[in-house]
C-alpha cells in the first residue's frame, strides 16, 4: 500500500522518551491492557488525530461503539471520570484524565481508500481503515466491518443548522489523554494518514503517535 506522500518520516526518526511505545505516522498498532492498567495517548509533535478502537477480551466479538456511548451519555463524547460504552452497552474505558483542548470526535468515520478517492487521490493510499485491519492481523484477529472509531483530538463541531465543521486540533506537542481500562480490552490506535485536508493540522502532515501504559 502506498505511504502518504507527506509521511512525518522525520518526526519517526527521534526515539520516544523511555517506557513510551511509537506509533509512527500513518500506521497502526494494538495494545493488550488488563482491568485497571491506563494508556496515555500522545501527539508529541503537535496537532494529530489518533483513530481509537477497543475490542473486549477474549471476546472480540463486542467492541467499543461509539453510538452506544453518545446513547448512555446522552452526550456527544465522554467527561473526564465518564466511560465509553460497547456495543453491549459495558463500560470498557474511562477517561481517566484530558490533558488536551479537550476535542474529539465520535461522530466521523474511520478513513479509508473511498474517502481518499473522494478527495481526489484515487491512487492507494494509507488509511485508518487498513490500519485497523493490519493492527488485527498483527494479534491473529480479523473482522467483518470497521467499526467507527473514537477520533482523539479531531475538532468537529456541530452547527445550529447541522452541519459539520472540522477544522485543524487545537493541539500542542505533549498534550494528552488517559484512558483507563474498566475490562481486559485491546486498543488498537492508528496515527491518521491524512495529509490532504488539515485533519492533522494546517501543514498537513502526519505525525506519530506515543504512548504509556501503566499499571
Amino acid at each position: 500500500m502506498a505511504q502518504p506522500s507527506s509521511s512525518g518520516a522525520a518526526a519517526d526518526q527521534v526515539q520516544p522518551p523511555t517506557g513510551t511505545d511509537r506509533v509512527p505516522a500513518g500506521t497502526g498498532r494494538a495494545f493488550r491492557l488488563a482491568t485497571g492498567q491506563s494508556i496515555e495517548v500522545i501527539p508529541p509533535d503537535g496537532p494529530q488525530l489518533a483513530d481509537m478502537w477497543a475490542f473486549a477480551l477474549p471476546d472480540t466479538a463486542e467492541h467499543l461503539s461509539t453510538e452506544h456511548t453518545r446513547s448512555c451519555l446522552d452526550r456527544l463524547s465522554p467527561r473526564v471520570g465518564e466511560a465509553f460504552y460497547s456495543s453491549r452497552r459495558r463500560a470498557m474505558l474511562s477517561l481517566a484524565a484530558d490533558h488536551s483542548p479537550g476535542d474529539h470526535d465520535l461522530l466521523l468515520s474511520a478513513c479509508d481508500q473511498g474517502r481518499y478517492d473522494l478527495l481526489g487521490h484515487t491512487a492507494p493510499h494509507r488509511n485508518c481503515a487498513d490500519n485497523l485491519r493490519e493492527a488485527l492481523a498483527a494479534e491473529g484477529l480479523a473482522i467483518d466491518h470497521v467499526p467507527s472509531p473514537v477520533n482523539l483530538f479531531e475538532r468537529v463541531v456541530p452547527g445550529p443548522d447541522g452541519e459539520l465543521t472540522i477544522s485543524a486540533p487545537q493541539l500542542n506537542g505533549g498534550e494528552s489523554v488517559v484512558l483507563a481500562a474498566l475490562i481486559p480490552v485491546l486498543v488498537v490506535l492508528s496515527a491518521c494518514p491524512m495529509d490532504i485536508v488539515a485533519t492533522n493540522g494546517d501543514d498537513c502532515t502526519p505525525k506519530p503517535i506515543d504512548v504509556r501504559i501503566r499499571g
